[in-house]
């Protein structure tokens, strides 16, 4: 759902703009709904512009490689708009993401994971409770 900005919903981990799972299907919609809240949250429009990129390749990633569906958090946090992208794949490190441009190297896969590690201010992986999570964010400037 979209954040209501007559209703925000604000708590210590942040104000959230945007909770939802999405399907290869809902991927289009998806797109959409984090633009219009990285607009509403203040992020400039070049920056906007990379980071749906990079939310988009994240949220392909786990309908191609973890199961079909996903689950993500928009939320700002401070001076960040943060995206948390979970899934029930199998799970990957940060150790999978290429150094270089992937093709320049041999490796075939990795190019997403490469450009959101270099149109974000911040990228994790971990573990959760079953795959991984992916969190990415942009400072809002």
């Amino acid at each position: 759902m979209l954040a209501d900005p007559r209703r925000r919903s604000a708590d210590r981990a942040g104000e959230h703009l945007l909770q939802r799972r999405f399907t290869a299907d809902e991927l289009p919609r998806l797109r959409v709904q984090v633009e219009e809240c990285a607009a509403w949250a203040g992020l400039s429009e070049t920056r906007r512009g990379d980071f749906v990129l990079a939310v988009d390749e994240i949220a392909n990633n786990a309908v191609e490689h973890a199961g079909g569906t996903g689950s993500l958090l928009l939320r700002r946090i401070g001076d960040e708009l943060e995206c948390r992208i979970s899934d029930s794949g199998p799970g990957f490190s940060e150790d999978v993401i290429p150094q270089i441009l992937p093709g320049l190297d041999g490796a075939t896969n990795g190019r997403g994971l490469w450009l959101t590690r270099l149109v974000t201010d911040r990228l994790a992986i971990s573990a959760g409770a079953v795959g991984a999570v992916v969190t990415l964010a942009m400072r809002l400037r």
